[in-house]
């Protein structure tokens, strides 16, 4: 008798909950989005990062626009976003991303990018030229910058902060338990000393964290008295989703009660603004997030 060798079934995957559906994209303004990206060759973080708001946003008008190529130099486990060793280094990207942010006629534009730790600036000097000609094309726009972890290279944050826009984040993405896991090349101490820099040089700070990856309530709690502590003005929660079956997997689908309990906590603690809910993505209704004590 041959003994075969005893293979434990995984529990299968939690579905979706109803909470987590969202529309289709479509309409004449999500094409026309989708046509300016395409006609000026630029990339978003809404296609690459598979976000499930891109129907609304695209649908409003707006675009979360990703320089500095599609490819990052990072392999974070969240993450859809390429690896890989980018090849792009495109000095014509920023008056692109500003002559599509006027054709869009947007009031509040989000600028994303992929990390590029190859670069001895991180890619600073994009970041900083691609600011200037946003407000050099579009004075009246406001605009925010969700930066990456510059590893420590703190005159490269300064020349990304310094072109003028409103608001400065930078994501924590996860409680400090979990930091290897979920970014095995970031370091949590780290992140929060970028955005107390940020906080220092004058400019409104913001970071977004994922929940759903097993981190518990007290360690959400734990998070934002550290992000206070640095000098973060608004935060961000939103459901983790699982992009691909290489990605992590979604630990828990968190209950939209229990993100309203967090918004509640993170007013009291001393935010200036919380936004809250599973399907809240960092730059989710960010208009609301530049001008300070704007009541909610």
């Amino acid at each position: 008798m041959i003994n075969l060798p005893v293979v434990e079934k995984r529990a299968p995957r939690a579905r979706k909950p109803s909470w987590l559906r969202v529309k289709l994209p479509s309409g004449e303004k999500f094409r026309n989005v989708l046509d300016i990206v395409n006609d000026y060759k630029l990339h978003t973080i809404c296609q690459s990062g598979h976000c499930p708001n891109m129907g609304e946003c695209w649908g409003a008008g707006t675009a979360t626009f990703m320089i500095l190529g599609n490819t990052c130099t990072r392999s974070c486990s969240f993450c859809a976003v390429k690896t890989g060793r980018p090849t792009e280094y495109d000095t014509d990207e920023p008056r692109r991303v500003a002559e599509a942010i006027k054709l869009m006629g947007v009031k509040h534009a989000v600028i994303t990018s992929v990390n590029r730790d190859e670069l001895k600036d991180r890619g600073a000097s994009i970041w900083h030229q691609t600011i200037k000609e946003i407000k050099a094309l579009t004075p009246e726009t406001t605009i925010e910058t969700l930066i990456p972890d510059v590893r420590g290279n703190w005159e490269a944050l300064e020349t990304m902060i310094s072109a003028g826009q409103e608001v400065v984040s930078h994501n924590m993405e996860t409680v400090k338990r979990l930091y290897r896991k979920v970014r095995p090349q970031g370091k949590y101490v780290r992140s929060l000393e970028e955005i107390k820099r940020i906080k220092d040089y004058g400019k409104r700070t913001k970071t977004g964290i994922m929940i759903g990856l097993g981190e518990t309530k007290e360690e959400v709690f734990e998070i934002m008295d550290d992000l206070l502590e640095n000098g973060c003005d608004v935060l961000t929660l939103g459901q983790y989703l699982q992009p691909t079956k290489m990605h992590l997997e979604v630990a828990e689908y968190v209950h939209p009660d229990v993100f309203a309990e967090y918004k509640e906590v993170g007013l009291a603690k001393g935010f200036d603004y919380v936004e809250s809910g599973p399907l809240v993505r960092s730059s989710y209704h960010a208009e609301r997030h530049v001008f300070p004590n704007r009541t909610q």
